[in-house]
């Protein structure tokens, strides 16, 4: 990753990925992009000066190639919108919590389908029973997701670039 590196949007600002700059460029010539931002400091040729695209937005419909989402515990809190399952607050992302629906105990697997965000004391009070018999139900059933918007850990970056941050969370 470097300082010109530019994160590419679908035509609804959405996130996709991060790609070369020297690409985002090409397109932007091609005009299959448009700049949404740039970076500082400019690109210099021989006898021209560009703007270094630092966000573009594709101009075209972006047909998404079928991938699989990794399993992570930052991809469960994406997916989970950093809410606990149980009560339904946002705690701090330090109290934040894996908890499986059916513990492991009883062979339950570390898998999309079997964990859900939850705060230290609805994980706490649950234990090592299931939902139902601990009298706590959860809000929203858990599933693999089909899409997963870029994080920073995800693009493998300590600190989001300044002109990203609109378009990342």
């Amino acid at each position: 990753m470097t300082a010109k590196d530019t994160l590419l949007l679908d035509q609804g600002y959405q996130p996709l990925r991060v790609i070369p700059w020297q690409r985002a460029i090409c397109m932007s010539f091609l005009g299959k992009v448009e700049m949404v931002a740039a970076h500082e400091r400019p690109i210099r040729t021989v006898t021209r000066e560009y703007a270094a695209p630092a966000v573009v937005r594709l101009l075209g419909p972006y047909r998404p190639q079928q991938y699989i989402v990794r399993f992570s515990r930052e991809g469960v809190h994406v997916r989970d919108r950093f809410t606990c399952q149980y009560c339904g607050n946002r705690p701090s992302r330090r109290e934040l919590t894996l908890d499986h629906v059916l513990p492991r105990h009883r062979g339950g697997p570390t898998s999309w389908d079997n964990i859900v965000t939850a705060c230290s004391p609805c994980n706490l009070r649950k234990g090592g029973r299931t939902p139902d018999e601990a009298n706590m139900p959860l809000y929203v059933r858990p599933l693999r997701p089909r899409w997963m918007p870029p994080t920073r850990t995800a693009l493998g970056l300590e600190e989001i670039p300044p002109p990203w941050r609109d378009w990342l969370f």
